[in-house]
């Protein structure tokens, strides 16, 4: 009776921290489309990102949400959603709804050729607050850096999009 309580009590156990585990790990990795109505009205909380200076309409713009933390910023698996949407040369504009007020990094990508790989020499990049990222200098930056503060409305940013 007792190895059964035991074995009870450990499978209620681990069921309740794999529900509890749950939550959160659906907190990242969410693919979702770019729903500029969900920054209409100011319903947030949510980052409204224009971006600047994209080359050229071929390719792929991936926009990817990071908690603005050390252990989160651009950390494998760590993005909360991203964002994949056909270049358009010049200007584009995305809808990056967050889960809750907080701070938050935005990593932008051109992959030019639509390769899924990084072509240095090719592709573009750029991040939240415009950083400055050089040949010399391409890690990533400190997620202090990066980190916009969002209340629970819709806050817009603008990001240079830098190709070498």
């Amino acid at each position: 009776m007792r190895k059964l309580l035991t074995a009870s009590a450990l499978a209620l156990t681990l069921g309740s921290l794999v529900a509890t585990a749950a939550p959160a790990a659906a907190q990242y990795r969410q693919e979702i489309s770019n729903d500029m109505r969900q920054c209409a009205g100011n319903n947030g909380p949510a980052i409204k990102v224009t971006v600047h200076g994209i080359r050229a309409g071929s390719g792929v713009v991936r926009v990817q949400s990071y908690r603005a933390t050390n252990a989160d910023w651009m950390a494998k698996g760590r993005w909360i959603n991203r964002i994949e949407a056909p270049a358009r040369a010049a200007s584009m504009t995305f809808c990056v709804p967050l889960p809750d007020a907080g701070t938050y990094g935005i990593a932008v990508r051109h992959d030019v050729n639509g390769n899924g790989k990084t072509d240095i020499s090719r592709d573009g990049g750029a991040m939240s607050n415009n950083p400055s990222i050089n040949i010399l200098n391409l890690g990533k930056p400190s997620y202090k850096k990066v980190g916009v503060a969002v209340n629970n409305g819709v806050t817009p940013i603008t990001i240079n999009m830098r190709y070498m």
